[in-house]
């Protein structure tokens, strides 16, 4: 297996990190320690085109086939040499050495992959022959556009039974928005039915990035929107595990890159404490 010799850290989650095509460890600073990354987007496609996306050249589209037999001869050759070689000694900061999660996630939606429940299934016979944490999670990183699908609801159920759990993005709250910044129309209602969806499959979180655009902040017309939108999910007892909240760390390579900013850490902050005053978990990651 090719490796680069420089340590993983938070800023950098190439996914050809040790030549694989689906396979790529990161070091996340959500999870906190290493995350065994699934691409299911190798061609650089999604059905989204959000602003803050890390991914070049991406395009418009869906995931190609899946060649399971190569997915499960490379996870199987990487969780040996994170358990039994010398991976983590020598690519990974001392503090971070544990394998946290296997996160499908990559260069486009996982889910647009017809293989999706297969590699959900892959997935749980490949960990059960390793020595891995007996807390490791299988997270879902997804814009939650698909949710509807049958093939991904039961992919999402056996997700579940993995000790799984989804984070559905959420941005934004008003359709012009999610428009500027996520480049789709999809409205708030159907936001709304696929996250129930979710949430009744298997462990579910919001996650929602924030961010300055053009020098703005986003606006308090969408603020209050989006709280507005979580309170009815309170209301009406959704079980969300809680909302992720962070801000752009890594560099976007989208052609609206150098429009971006980080948002100041005591404003991320604030929004959670807003967000906490609802009744939900908050994580915040600057």
């Amino acid at each position: 297996m090719q490796t680069k010799q420089d340590r993983l850290n938070t800023t950098d989650h190439s996914r050809d990190r040790v030549g694989l095509t689906y396979v790529y460890p990161v070091i996340s600073r959500r999870a906190g320690g290493v995350s065994v990354g699934i691409n299911l987007n190798p061609n650089n496609a999604c059905n989204w085109r959000c602003v803050y996306c890390q991914v070049p050249d991406l395009k418009r589209g869906s995931a190609p086939r899946v060649d399971l037999n190569k997915l499960e001869a490379e996870l199987r050759n990487f969780l040996h040499e994170l358990t039994e070689g010398d991976f983590m000694q020598q690519h990974v900061p001392e503090e971070a050495r544990k394998i946290h999660d296997i996160a499908l996630s990559g260069n486009g939606e996982p889910t647009s992959a017809k293989e999706f429940e297969s590699v959900i299934e892959l997935i749980g016979k490949i960990i059960a022959d390793y020595k891995l944490p007996m807390d490791l999670k299988l997270v879902l990183i997804t814009n939650g556009s698909l949710i509807h699908q049958p093939f991904v609801q039961v992919g999402l159920q056996r997700m579940a039974q993995l000790n799984g759990e989804v984070w559905f993005k959420f941005d934004r709250a008003l359709a012009e928005e999610r428009q500027k910044i996520n480049n789709v129309r999809i409205s708030l209602k159907k936001i709304h039915r696929h996250l129930g969806i979710a949430t009744s499959l298997c462990p579910t979180w919001i996650q929602t990035c924030m961010f300055q655009m053009d020098g703005n902040l986003p606006s308090t017309e969408e603020i209050d929107a989006y709280l507005k939108f979580l309170k009815q999910l309170k209301e009406e007892n959704m079980p969300l595990q809680g909302v992720l909240l962070y801000g752009i760390a890594r560099p976007s390579l989208q052609p609206e890159a150098a429009r971006l900013a980080p948002a100041q850490e005591s404003w991320l902050l604030a929004f959670g404490e807003r967000i906490k005053a609802l009744g939900f978990s908050v994580r915040v990651s600057c």
